[in-house]
């Protein structure tokens, strides 16, 4: 079965930087387009970035861009997300998904504060 592991998560403080992995297994990984969305508490899910099969071709949420990188190892069926400069409002659970389908991790808190 489809099982996505994000790990990664924590507590840091303003300015600092985290990476999250998504551990993906139960499907062809190469094959899929994948993102990490995240939800703060009280609001809607969101997109943070996706990523294409190759990990050529990216996208952000306007409010990451320069801040956060997605990349991906297809050798190790793995997306990466790595955070940097974090600010209290990136407070949330992050989750990874596989692009068009209904496969998602149970996500990884992250939590910024001093």
């Amino acid at each position: 079965q489809v099982q996505l592991v994000e790990s990664g998560g924590g507590l840091v403080q303003p300015g600092g930087s985290l990476r999250l992995s998504c551990a993906a297994s139960g499907f062809t990984f190469r094959n899929y387009a994948m993102g990490w969305y995240r939800q703060a508490d009280g609001k809607e899910r969101e997109l943070v970035a996706t990523i294409n099969t190759a990990g050529i071709s990216t996208n952000y949420h306007d409010s990451v861009k320069g801040r956060f990188t997605i990349s991906r190892d297809n050798a190790k069926n793995t997306v990466y997300l790595q955070m940097s400069s974090l600010r209290p409002e990136h407070t949330a659970v992050y989750s990874c998904r596989v692009q068009y389908t209904t496969w998602w991790g149970q996500g990884t808190q992250v939590a910024v504060s001093s």
